[in-house]
């Protein structure tokens, strides 16, 4: 059947490219898992990481870490000058739909939660970030998800019709998001996954 979607939008983290600061850490915290786990849950946790991707600075989040916990400065630290080494890599089924997608004409864009001082390095880094018609970083623009301002923004940047797009991310609360404002919006699990509720949706995605 034929489509009414004609723009896909995906979200970058944990669907098309591997992010965990867990990767680092591991490396720093060797055996003592539950120490890692209390610094990623205590010290650099969610809330403040999300902080970066709203816009503030990796200067004010290590002095505002740091502040809270001053015998843990040498790790807080790695979490900005060692960033890249949380980078697992791209999940390859999932490129390989995106390139599917990207082959058949379907328009393709990116709505990230990203820090814009970071950011550059995952452009450098990944080719396929070049195969998207545009992507919005929500440290560029001051919002994150599930904000519908940052819906909201994406979609009158890109003339995008709401009932027209399909809005992809690994968080229940940042697909919730997209869906208030209209689009419809797909929790993304796996890669097969995703490819059959694409073709659910009438995209020409292939069975891999």
């Amino acid at each position: 059947m034929r489509s009414v979607i004609d723009t896909v939008v995906f979200d970058l983290g944990n669907v098309l490219i591997d992010w965990n600061p867990r990767h680092l850490y591991r490396k720093l915290f060797g055996a003592d898992t539950a120490g890692m786990e209390r610094f990623l849950s205590e010290v650099c946790h969610g809330a403040w990481n999300e902080r970066q991707d709203a816009g503030r600075t990796w200067q004010e989040a290590i002095e505002e870490a740091v502040a809270r916990h001053p015998d843990q400065a040498e790790l807080i630290h790695a979490f900005r000058h060692r960033w890249e080494e949380m980078l697992g890599g791209p999940i390859h089924d999932s490129i390989a739909l995106l390139e599917d997608l990207k082959q058949k004409g379907v328009r393709l864009l990116a709505l990230t939660n990203w820090s814009r001082e970071t950011f550059p390095i995952a452009l450098q880094r990944y080719e396929f970030l070049g195969w998207f018609d545009g992507i919005v970083v929500s440290g560029d623009e001051g919002m994150i998800k599930p904000d519908p301002a940052i819906y909201r923004l994406l979609m009158s940047r890109f003339g995008i019709d709401a009932s027209r797009a399909v809005f992809i991310d690994d968080s229940a609360r940042n697909v919730e998001g997209a869906r208030q404002v209209g689009m419809h919006a797909l929790h993304f699990r796996d890669a097969a996954k995703l490819r059959d509720d694409l073709r659910a949706l009438g995209l020409p995605v292939e069975k891999p």
